[in-house]
């Protein structure tokens, strides 16, 4: 039955979400005014939002030194090549927990002895690395032995776990703060780096990834694809597993399975999935700012080109967050309806 709501209730709780709706947009509205104005009236204190003048000459300015649709292509194809990227490996990664579940572990071995397989692991790549004085900078082939050698036993283990261990190991290493990986990911990215060197047996000196779609388009991929198989797992959860079994009975191949009836299903899921991947990966700055500097820079390159040593110019950095912002904005508010409908499904049954 439901629960009749007076209108005193009603009205004071549209008043506190419109109140704090209006809270969260107003750094927005601000950039957005901003952009309009002078730059000595983006610096007046205090602050006249709307009775000073407004003009259109920083975005002006901003085309003329930028190219802003470069940017923004920049930006499509390291977001949506990520996003669809991230769903082909996402989809059966999600279908194979939901459905197809480990229960418990499938190596009997013990908590203490998996801590003392992985710690011995790292001893003994510590005793290697200390007659060398921790110094592998030229020495590639013991630097990946050694990864190998500490990462393995541990990979292993999380491979023998449930399910659930293994999704909340997934999400754990989105809990690592970027700046712990730069280095690593620097160095593989960079010509004279982990990968890109001459190996005696081949000469992979002329490539790099740096500032280009082949490095960063994988990389964001693999930095959103936790939340994107946690997310598909939740939605694929929602469905009954006597479907897929009596699509089985007719006939049906994995594949089949996988395109024709899990896929349908779980449609709105997957379509709020991809807008928040494409959501995360269009917003990233850290890795982008790092790894990208003409090429392949996305509209995150494109906005801290506007602040320098020279002073912080408001009006124009305000126009060039606009410009940035504008397209995920009109994508967000068009696929609003598909985003809360994703977001919800299987709440109500």
């Amino acid at each position: 039955m439901a629960r009749k709501t007076s209108v005193a209730a009603s009205a004071a709780t549209t008043i506190v979400a419109w109140a704090f709706g209006l809270l969260m947009f107003f750094p927005i509205l601000w950039t957005a005014l901003a952009a309009f104005k002078t730059e000595a009236n983006a610096y007046t204190m205090p602050q006249t939002l709307f009775s000073s003048g407004w003009t259109f000459e920083n975005f002006g300015i901003v085309q003329e030194r930028s190219d802003y649709f470069r940017y923004v292509f920049n930006t499509v194809v390291i977001s949506f090549g990520s996003t669809f990227l991230g769903i082909l490996f996402a989809v059966p990664a999600a279908w194979s927990m939901a459905f197809q579940p480990i229960a418990a572990p499938t190596v009997k071995l013990s908590g203490k002895v998996w801590a003392l397989i992985i710690l011995g692991a790292v001893a003994l790549a510590a005793v290697i690395l200390l007659p060398l004085g921790w110094d592998i900078s030229d020495r590639p082939l013991l630097a990946i032995v050694l990864l190998l050698l500490v990462g393995v036993p541990f990979g292993v283990w999380i491979y023998t776990r449930r399910t659930g261990d293994t999704l909340l190991w997934m999400l754990s290493t989105k809990m690592m703060p970027p700046a712990g990986a730069l280095i690593p990911i620097y160095l593989i990215f960079n010509r004279n780096g982990l990968v890109f060197r001459d190996w005696g047996f081949v000469n992979l000196s002329d490539y790099t990834l740096m500032d280009s779609f082949w490095g960063m388009v994988p990389l964001m991929m693999l930095l959103n694809l936790p939340i994107v198989i946690w997310m598909l797992y939740t939605y694929f959860k929602e469905i009954p597993f006597e479907i897929l079994e009596a699509a089985r009975m007719d006939g049906a191949s994995l594949w089949n399975e996988l395109t024709r009836v899990l896929t349908p299903m779980a449609l709105p899921g997957i379509a709020s999935t991809v807008l928040l991947n494409i959501i995360l990966a269009w917003n990233e700055a850290f890795w982008t700012l790092n790894l990208t500097n003409k090429y392949a820079a996305p509209l995150s390159f494109f906005i801290s080109e506007y602040s320098s040593p020279e002073g912080q110019f408001w009006a124009k950095l305000s126009a060039a967050s606009t410009m940035a912002i504008a397209p995920i904005l009109v994508l967000g508010w068009f696929s609003q309806r598909q985003l809360v409908r994703g977001l919800t499904f299987g709440a109500v049954k």
